[in-house]
């Protein structure tokens, strides 16, 4: 076949047409008047093979040529432009790994040399070797090269500390690139490069202190043991008056230095404390607006928050208001920030004034969604209105108290947002111009089947001893009485008082005290009877009181060792009292023992309601019993006040009922101490 088709191409050769017909060759037949511009521009009779020789390795073609265009639609490549594109990368690479070669070459031969010149007595050849140097470091394999000498990387150290200024900054900007590798790092650390550096701090040329700065972060950031090593180089006391720059990046790098150092080391909080850090911090976060700077800087104010020195200094300084102005912005990082921050130096802020904004801009965030901002802005809420009757109302008239409600609701099982809350409502609930008020936006939001609804099982502590304190600061409203008993409170209040009665009766010692999630046991006892004792008011609620089998716990509970409990206990039976069948349970279950011991009580609350108690459980007795119970009255309790006697024998009011003050510590909530940065 082969044979015949020659002898056929042949043939064709001897008629007039003399060229060739390409059925053999695969050479393309084209007639010379069809011969136009661009076919003489491109070589249209290259061969397939040469086509994509062209396409693939463009640099083999004639100068002034170039390669046959073949394609057809601009979105869609050819086949030879496709296999085109890898093998100019793999051509590129080749060329790059021979050049990375020459400059590993190169670095290689010269680096002895010039490690000997860095450590010249000249100072012009010290400044021409650690230029050259600096240059070397531009190109990734000469780079490397450096780092993995020792020796040079000490010398470029000494360098670093040459008085000339030119010299420094080609030595810092080595070691500033070395620092981008973590040979380079380890490499700087062995060498002793931190102490140097921490000393560059103090240089006048801002280029070296960015570099020094800038690699000193990045052996924080990178490199095992550089935190110990600038804290013994005194680096946090050259840090702290860099504060004073002006550079918001350099500020940036500074800050982060900071809390990468005092992050979990408490001596390294005092020492910022002691360089006057605080109000340094606080000023960045009052006059800058680089969101990046913000930020660093809120997270070193987190981490100083937890200090119990560095707190007031925050505050005094402007830190409530400063943090406050952030919480508006775009920055979720740097609102989450700010709150946390807020969130711990709350406790330190309840006399701190001009707050206004801070607080209403807290109520408005109570209807967020998210978890951690609820959790700040209640806890925030709760500290600010601790006995801190402005803020109180001010939360009161900004709706706190309806936001608050809808915030427990959400929260359903979520312990970090209902303690918090419910504290918030119990201090606005109690001891200011619109306690009232509060008292009855409460049930008006249909808050107290939700609030009630806390006290029941399992029990976490902390929220049941928060709820117990605004159910008792609810019941002082008389409309609140009736809901209270509908939503079941009563039982509720009972049942929790006889199991933490129990509790610290197990215990059996007076000399110990029972916690259960960082409660004691006896402040829900306390906590229980005085919710009762206001509860009792109500004769309804007085009657379901006494029902339940209670007043031989609260004549057990006179005994008490914690005065208090002695107080709420007299207070209740005082109230059940007024009910004559009461009264004779009361006489039954021997109280009078107690309560004539309680009338030489030098706390005048507990004399009064013990005196109470008597005068009205001997009412039924015998005059000769009356007479006794008169003289012991008249002697131990009213010798020094003879109007009181009338206020005891006569119908009793409320005005002499105690009400607790806010003494207990700021809010803190157990879980979310577990948050806070050490």
């Amino acid at each position: 076949l082969e044979a015949d088709g020659a002898m056929k191409v042949a043939e064709w050769q001897h008629t007039y047409y003399s060229s060739d017909s390409g059925i053999q060759s695969g050479a393309t037949t084209v007639r010379e008047q069809d011969e136009t511009e661009n076919s003489k521009r491109f070589p249209y009779t290259l061969t397939r093979a040469q086509r994509v020789r062209a396409a693939m390795f463009p640099e083999t073609l004639v100068e002034g040529e170039s390669p046959l265009p073949t394609q057809t639609d601009p979105d869609q490549p050819t086949n030879v432009q496709r296999l085109a594109e890898p093998s100019q990368l793999l051509k590129t690479a080749i060329v790059h790994l021979i050049n990375y070669q020459d400059d590993a070459e190169l670095a290689t031969r010269a680096v002895p040399e010039l490690t000997k010149l860095l450590a010249d007595e000249d100072q012009v050849v010290v400044n021409k070797a650690a230029l050259i140097v600096n240059q070397l470091t531009r190109k990734e394999a000469s780079r490397r090269v450096l780092m993995q000498s020792p020796q040079m990387v000490a010398a470029v150290v000494r360098a670093l500390q040459s008085g000339d200024l030119e010299t420094s900054r080609c030595a810092a900007s080595v070691l500033h690139s070395l620092s981008h590798q973590r040979e380079g790092l380890l490499a700087i650390f062995k060498s002793g490069g931190i102490p140097t550096l921490v000393r560059m701090l103090s240089s006048p040329m801002e280029s070296v202190l960015f570099y020094s700065i800038t690699t000193l972060h990045n052996l924080l950031l990178h490199q095992e043991g550089a935190k110990m090593a600038v804290r013994l180089a005194d680096g946090l006391q050259r840090m702290v008056p860099l504060l004073k720059k002006t550079n918001p990046k350099f500020l940036a790098i500074t800050t982060d230095c900071l809390q990468l150092l005092s992050y979990g080391n408490q001596e390294s909080k005092l020492i910022i404390l002691a360089n006057n850090g605080p109000e340094s911090l606080v000023f960045i976060m009052r006059n800058y607006n680089y969101e990046k700077l913000l930020w660093t800087t809120s997270r070193v104010l987190k981490v100083l928050s937890v200090c119990p020195s560095n707190k007031p200094a925050i505050v005094d300084a402007g830190g409530m208001q400063a943090l406050g102005q952030h919480l508006t912005g775009s920055s979720q990082r740097l609102i989450q920030n700010c709150l946390w921050t807020l969130r711990n130096l709350s406790d330190a802020a309840t006399k701190q004034e001009g707050l206004d904004g801070l607080l209403q801009i807290l109520v408005t965030q109570l209807g967020s969604d998210d978890l951690n901002m609820l959790t700040c802005a209640t806890g925030i809420l709760s500290n600010l209105t601790c006995n801190n009757a402005r803020n109180k109302a001010l939360v009161c008239q900004s709706g706190g108290v309806e936001a608050l409600i809808h915030a427990v609701l959400r929260a359903g099982q979520k312990e970090d947002v209902c303690e918090p809350a419910v504290c918030a409502l119990r201090h606005l609930t109690s001891r200011h111009t619109h306690a009232e008020l509060a008292q009855n936006a409460v049930r008006l939001h249909y808050g107290i089947p939700a609030i009630t609804k806390l006290l029941g099982q399992p029990y976490y502590w902390p929220v049941v001893k928060a709820t117990v304190g605004l159910i008792r600061n609810l019941a002082l409203c008389p409309a609140n009485q009736a809901p209270l008993r509908e939503a079941g409170a009563i039982p509720r209040l009972v049942n929790l008082l006889l199991k933490a009665h129990q509790d610290t009766q197990r215990l059996g010692s007076s000399a110990q005290q029972t916690y259960q999630d960082g409660v004691r046991m006896e402040e829900i006892v306390e906590g229980c009877t005085g919710a009762l004792h206001i509860l009792a008011r109500d004769p309804i609620n007085r009657g379901e009181i006494a029902s339940m089998q209670t007043i031989p716990l609260f004549v057990q509970l006179l005994y008490s060792y914690v005065e208090n409990v002695k107080r709420v206990s007299a207070g209740v039976l005082c109230e059940l009292a007024l009910d004559k069948q009461s009264a004779e349970l009361i006489d039954a279950e021997g109280a009078s023992a107690p309560l004539m011991e309680l009338l030489h009580s030098p706390n005048e609350g507990i004399a009064t309601y013990a005196a109470a108690v008597l005068f009205r459980i001997s009412e039924d007795k015998s005059s000769d019993y009356r007479k006794r119970v008169s003289v012991e009255l008249t002697h131990s309790l009213f010798k020094h006040d003879p109007t009181a006697w009338e206020m005891v024998s006569g119908p009793l009011t409320h005005t002499h009922t105690h009400t607790p003050d806010e003494s207990h510590l700021p809010h803190t909530s157990h879980t979310a101490l577990l948050r806070k940065q050490p």
